[in-house]
């Protein structure tokens, strides 16, 4: 399916996009699995070096970055010059920065309209990438980034985006609607950035992103960014982009360095609650992030860990915003040591200072592995993942370690001196 702006509509069609943007075949190389070489080989491995706006160089040294990440060394400058961009890059690689900065170097703080707009997949990675957008463009006058998500007062929402931002982000449904409304005016964006691709299509937002995209400017600059490459991104990435620079990773090398990881044999799935307890005093000197693959069993989990005198808090979908703002304050500042939850904080929520995962589920899906490891161990810190393992999980452990080409040995007794 490809969308035709002089007909506003979707038509289906085998060429991929419409035909005034460039024909994209995807990028060269590909397998099955998605083992996509890089076709951009500039690397510009200083901040300094990037000729950014001095305002905009303050707030980056500001945040804490002193030297640029693999990713934003390839990206930043393929980006500000406005190619459209696909990088792959897992979590904790500092790809939300890789496209903020794009972003703040090429927006005008002194227009007060929307010029820029990323779609994130969850409320808490928009907020999250609010976050950084205004802590690296603190020193850039009049500069505003609103989240624009569900959850939230609509009316408040169209209030504040009449106010004016140069930065939008939000999730899919609620800017589709902002649009529709004309609280978010469209004329002046030049940047649209997907965050989490594979995440967002994996959660059905793709007609909303079509939505959204078919009332765009023409001549709107495309940025991707997916942890992995399944084929419904490199769909999307044909229908929506012009001759991307590629920024992409094997697959195998996906798998985040420094991340010690263990397993736990458990045989019945009855016996993990056991297990866990036992863990709980290791737990409870760091902080600790454990992932169910339900919501059901992130209640039931939380309530019989309670039920043992064990302090945890919990999260998932089904609570409100409200209550899901409240919990990661308490995780983020420390006042909540362990938190139990589901996939949905698996993408993108920083918290730093997370240096132990639990997967008491192993992931269904294995592409999610890397997202919920991913939470400890950040830019190069040490983190330890420990898998709960039952006779029936032996072959989907067998599988993360292929497709990860890494190695998951048993857990040792000293698990504690490695947090």
């Amino acid at each position: 399916m490809s969308y035709d702006k002089r007909n506003d509509e979707w038509s289906e069609s085998k060429n991929g996009p419409p035909t005034d943007r460039e024909h994209y075949d995807g990028p060269p190389g590909m397998e099955v699995g998605g083992i996509i070489q890089s076709n951009w080989d500039e690397a510009v491995d200083s901040f300094d070096e990037m000729e950014l706006k001095q305002e905009l160089l303050r707030g980056i040294y500001a945040y804490g970055f002193e030297k640029p990440s693999a990713i934003q060394q390839r990206a930043i400058i393929p980006c500000v010059k406005g190619h459209d961009v696909i990088a792959q890059a897992q979590s904790g690689t500092g790809k939300t920065a890789t496209f903020s900065i794009s972003i703040l170097q090429q927006i005008d703080p002194a227009l007060n309209e929307c010029q820029a707009l990323i779609l994130a997949p969850t409320r808490e990675l928009a907020q999250q990438t609010q976050k950084v957008v205004l802590a690296l463009g603190d020193f850039m006058e009049n500069c505003k980034c609103h989240a624009c998500i569900g959850g939230t007062n609509i009316r408040e929402d169209m209030r504040r985006l009449e106010e004016g931002a140069q930065v939008v982000v939000g999730t899919p449904g609620r800017v589709y609607d902002m649009i529709i409304r004309k609280s978010l005016k469209i004329d002046h964006i030049k940047v649209f950035v997907l965050d989490e691709a594979d995440e967002m299509l994996s959660r059905g937002f793709k007609e909303q992103i079509h939505q959204v995209f078919q009332h765009l400017p023409q001549d709107v600059q495309v940025i991707l960014l997916s942890a992995t490459m399944p084929q419904d991104v490199l769909e999307v990435s044909k229908q929506f982009m012009r001759n991307p620079v590629q920024i992409l990773v094997k697959k195998e090398e996906l798998t985040l360095e420094g991340i010690k990881q263990f397993y736990v044999f458990v045989e019945k799935e009855e016996w993990k609650l056991d297990t866990l307890c036992d863990l709980y005093d290791t737990l409870s000197i760091t902080q600790a992030v454990i992932f169910c693959n339900t919501r059901r069993k992130v209640d039931w989990l939380t309530d019989r860990m309670t039920k043992n005198d064990h302090t945890v808090s919990s999260m998932h979908g089904d609570m409100d915003q409200k209550e899901r703002e409240k919990i990661m304050k308490h995780f983020r500042t420390g006042s909540s040591r362990v938190l139990i939850t589901t996939d949905l904080l698996a993408r993108g929520i920083d918290v730093q200072q997370v240096s132990l995962v639990i997967n008491y589920d192993l992931p269904s899906n294995r592409e999610n592995y890397i997202h919920r490891i991913g939470r400890g161990g950040r830019f190069g810190r040490k983190g330890v993942a420990i898998n709960f393992v039952t006779t029936e999980d032996k072959r989907t452990l067998s599988d993360i370690e292929q497709f990860y080409n890494t190695h998951i040995a048993e857990m040792p007794k000293t698990v504690a001196d490695l947090l």
